[in-house]
């Protein structure tokens, strides 16, 4: 299926996305987002009124789009419950392509929220959506008796966000002793404890 074409606001707001993940957010100028976006300034300001705005609306909109895909509608494929917890750690830690441009854009988004009261309340709201989305898929699995009956959904889930937050970020820096797949393999380990299953049923 073809998909829809972009609005001009989208493709600006994707320009300034690619200008923030490459250069970081404090280098994006109108300007730059204008040539990539192959718009004119007064066109993106049109849109957006300062550069500020723009760049906050740039760091929603990748979040809100990146959500929709991970956190929207279950795949159609029959899954048990530790198939699709271990698909959703693979889709939560920086692989090199979009997730890591994710990742990128999330640790952006970290530092202007510490900076900025003001958009707190924006990275507390994606956080509670990804919380909720972490915990159905362990209630999924309690309930199912695939997980130990008696797990605390909520907290397992906030133990699961720490881990992949803090693994995460080790892997996107490249830290030797925590790459992508040995943040995995920590991530699914103790998740699997927690949960009263085997690592291996946890291995994508």
């Amino acid at each position: 299926m073809q998909a829809a074409p972009r609005s001009t606001r989208e493709r600006i707001l994707e320009a300034a996305c690619d200008l923030i993940a490459a250069q970081g957010i404090d280098d994006v100028r109108i300007a730059r987002v204008a040539t990539r976006a192959g718009a004119s300034t007064a066109l993106v300001h049109h849109y957006f009124s300062t550069r500020e705005e723009l760049l906050e609306e740039a760091l929603i909109h990748s979040f809100e789009r990146a959500g929709e895909e991970r956190f929207g509608e279950p795949s159609e494929a029959a899954q048990t419950a530790a198939e699709a917890l271990a698909r959703a750690i693979g889709e939560c830690l920086p692989l090199p392509g979009p997730q890591e441009r994710e990742w990128v854009l999330w640790v952006e988004l970290w530092l202007r929220a510490v900076r900025e009261p003001g958009l707190r309340p924006v990275a507390a709201r994606l956080y509670e959506r990804y919380r909720r989305w972490v915990a159905a898929l362990i209630r999924a699995g309690a309930e199912s008796g695939e997980f130990r009956s008696d797990v605390d959904v909520e907290a397992v889930a906030d133990v699961a966000m720490a881990l992949l937050d803090g693994a995460g970020v080790r892997a996107l820096i490249d830290d030797p002793a925590m790459d992508v797949q040995a943040a995995r393999a920590l991530v699914a380990g103790r998740l699997a404890a927690e949960l009263g299953i085997e690592a291996a049923a946890l291995a994508e």
